[in-house]
């Protein structure tokens, strides 16, 4: 690894670590290479970048002290309001750089995605991108059929939250690390896209590999709540927060 990136990488990973956040790092070129050029990021190919993505952690160090100390936005995401708290922190530690933000759920003007969440994650060998083409035997026919990302350590208990990017970075001599490919067999990735496609709700396909760690029952109970009653969820449509804690309902704590 180039220097200038080892130290960049452990002024990020640092504070990103403790809060159940992980970084892996890239360069545009890669990216754009493997997309058509609707899509490519604006750069130069050999320009730095890194995708965060949280884990199960995160719930528990990062977005719980989150809601005790700050007020929420109603209008805004909880978990993005809390993600971007800390990224933006991050991009205040490291003032002598030029840094960029995309979030995931960022839409261009013409309605497309600022970036290829899955892609991002797969090309910077964050997680595994299985997709249709990674299927010999196709039996889907005509349906259609999405890829998902599969972290080695935490099958599908992770989200990909957002790039950082280094404009004035250009990292030419950058090794890429390739994902690991954790699921093998035509057999398992079959049953993964027909999981991921037909049956995500039920959380099955998260766990296509023995996993390190998975969502806690109440970070279940968050994430499969539509995201329009996640403020009801944590009490903050009737302003119940007790000195700005946004507490569980004692109900909702029981849900499985």
């Amino acid at each position: 690894m180039e220097p200038r990136v080892g130290l960049l990488e452990e002024r990020i990973r640092a504070p990103l670590d403790r809060l159940g956040l992980e970084s892996y790092s890239f360069k545009v070129g890669w990216y754009n290479a493997v997309l058509p050029p609707a899509f490519h990021l604006p750069y130069s190919e050999n320009t730095l970048a890194f995708v965060v993505v949280s884990v199960p952690a995160m719930f528990d160090k990062a977005f719980k002290p989150f809601l005790k100390k700050h007020m929420l936005k109603k209008i805004h995401d909880p978990i993005d309001q809390c993600i971007s708290h800390h990224l933006l922190l991050v991009r205040e530690s490291l003032a002598d750089y030029q840094v960029d933000i995309m979030y995931d759920y960022e839409m261009l003007p013409n309605r497309k995605p600022k970036f290829l969440a899955q892609t991002a994650a797969h090309i910077s060998g964050a997680a595994y991108y299985y997709q249709r083409k990674d299927v010999e035997q196709d039996p889907w026919g005509e349906k259609k059929i999405f890829g998902v990302c599969i972290h080695p350590r935490y099958g599908g208990w992770f989200a990909i939250r957002a790039l950082l990017v280094f404009p004035d970075v250009e990292v030419p001599f950058l090794l890429q690390n390739a994902p690991i490919d954790c699921v093998r067999t035509e057999k398992e990735r079959i049953e993964l896209l027909e999981k991921f496609n037909f049956h995500w709700q039920d959380w099955n396909y998260r766990d296509i590999i023995e996993v390190k760690e998975k969502y806690s029952e109440e970070q279940k109970t968050y994430f499969a709540t539509p995201p329009a009653e996640r403020l009801k969820l944590l009490n903050l449509s009737r302003g119940l927060q007790r000195n700005g804690v946004a507490v569980f309902p004692a109900k909702e704590e029981c849900i499985a």
